[in-house]
């Protein structure tokens, strides 16, 4: 069920409707909203709503043992330490195996076909689950967050349950802390106000982003430059590529902006995920801008549990490199994806070593420069994240240097849509407040029809039919 369709809309009227309608019965509000978001998951494969039942089940359970494990000054007693090793390891094989089976498989077969071995390993056509990724990342922070003390005292099953499977977060994010989530729906709700207006600017910022921005751009030269590079010179695939960084850009923080939006219609607020990732100075910028819940979930439990910021240069830099590379990974199962993280992470370690090297000695022109490469590093990276196999990869990376014959037909449209689209990454963040005070001093009847002429626009704007969001493969 994509959000920017019909039948997302009925369901979403309806879920609405009926929560607020509930809300001074906390526990029904609460099983309603489980049992509205199994519905939401199983409206793609019912079948993988048991899938993530069990998840729910086996990672509750083994929290709950968690929590009583510990001794008097909070710390994990040996056996919690194995529970918890054992709790991580359930999840991480889960999602392996849905995952990452047959591109292990294969890569081994290969590796012992060399040697003359026949199949190793058989491979298997397994359909990747919806969402795994970001529920198995959910669950592993629950566990390790038990283990932290950093969560006072275990969710009971049904807050869990809605922790682990709100619709608006399940498919694609953002990551929720369960410290950020599980306040918010301890208490009742109460009187609260519905937050309309920012829901509502967030709703249509997103589809616009997802429907006509994303839409545009992958269809007018971002697809087909990365079919088939071989048919396109330098200028093409330099803008096709530009178009891609903004066309994944549009579609996943509209993505973002619509769930946000949801969350925010049912009285609970998710915390930012995007902040104009394409003004940033340094790729350490870039990654306190883009997906920044990600971000934050590989610093809080990979990077630091490798060791982070302690130890020695070299071991800091290592933990910098895999933290990146380990990230690629997640994001699929190629090497393409590895060699998207690998940019970033040894991107991140020449960055900090030319910092301490020349920082304060830079020109007046520095922030440009900064920026220019900056974009462009990130740019080179999402061609490796994009491209089907690493053989389109290096044809495009190559027919940009040597495919100089001529401009092709780049049309004035897709370019001022691109060169905006860079420009709204500098807007300031005021003017946002500016539209939304607008919007709520509007009378009521003014608001709707707002509304509804931006939905309007946008359907007209937009493509027939709706692909899916990118994230969703992850």
């Amino acid at each position: 069920m994509l959000f920017p369709t019909v039948d997302f809309a009925i369901f979403f009227v309806v879920v609405f409707a009926i929560a607020w309608t509930i809300r001074p019965y906390h526990l029904w509000w609460r099983v309603f909203l489980v049992a509205a978001s199994w519905f939401f998951y199983g409206f793609w494969e019912p079948a993988f709503v048991l899938l993530l039942v069990g998840s729910t089940a086996a990672n509750w359970a083994i929290g709950h043992d968690l929590s009583r494990m510990k001794d008097v000054e909070g710390r994990l007693n040996t056996p919690g330490r194995a529970l918890l090793a054992f709790g991580v390891a359930l999840n991480l094989a889960t999602l392996g195996y849905f995952k990452y089976y047959g591109f292990f498989a294969e890569e081994i077969n290969d590796l012992f076909g060399l040697a003359g071995a026949g199949e190793v390993i058989p491979l298997r056509q397994i359909t990747l689950p919806v969402a795994i990724s970001f529920f198995t990342f959910h669950a592993i922070s629950y566990l390790v967050d038990i283990a932290r003390n950093d969560i006072e005292e275990p969710m009971s099953p049904l807050d869990f349950s809605l922790y682990l499977s709100f619709f608006p977060h399940l498919v694609a994010g953002p990551i929720v802390r369960v410290t950020e989530f599980a306040p918010q729906i301890r208490e009742p709700l109460g009187e609260r106000l519905v937050l309309a207006v920012p829901a509502f600017q967030l709703i249509v910022f997103g589809l616009f982003k997802k429907v006509v921005i994303s839409s545009y751009l992958a269809n007018e030269i971002a697809d087909p430059v990365f079919a088939a590079p071989g048919q396109y010179g330098s200028l093409e695939i330099l803008v096709g590529v530009y178009a891609y960084a903004i066309q994944i850009f549009a579609d996943f923080s509209g993505y973002t902006d619509i769930a946000i939006g949801c969350a925010l219609l049912l009285g609970v607020k998710f915390p930012q995920n995007f902040d104009q990732p394409y003004r940033a100075l340094s790729l350490q910028d870039f990654w306190r801008r883009w997906h920044m819940t990600l971000s934050r979930w590989l610093r809080d439990y990979l990077y630091i549990p490798l060791g982070g910021n302690r130890g020695t240069k070299a071991f800091i830099y290592r933990n910098l490199a895999l933290t990146m590379i380990f990230g690629g990974l997640w994001h699929g199962a190629a090497l393409t994806f590895v060699a998207w993280g690998a940019i970033h992470g040894f991107g991140l370690v020449i960055e900090r070593e030319l910092r301490e090297r020349y920082e304060g000695r830079l020109g007046r022109f520095a922030v440009v420069w900064q920026w220019l490469i900056t974009f462009h590093v990130v740019c080179l990276a999402w061609i490796f994240f994009r491209a089907e196999t690493f053989g389109t990869a290096w044809e495009m990376l190559w027919r940009v240097l040597t495919a100089w014959d001529g401009a092709g037909t780049l049309s004035p449209l897709l370019l001022i849509v691109i060169a905006g689209s860079i420009a709204s990454q500098f807007l300031p963040d005021r003017l946002s407040g500016s539209l939304r005070v607008s919007f709520s001093r509007l009378a009521p009847a003014a608001q709707a029809a707002t509304l509804a002429v931006a939905l309007v626009a946008i359907d007209i704007l937009g493509p027939e039919g709706v692909s899916p969001f990118i994230y969703f493969q992850f």
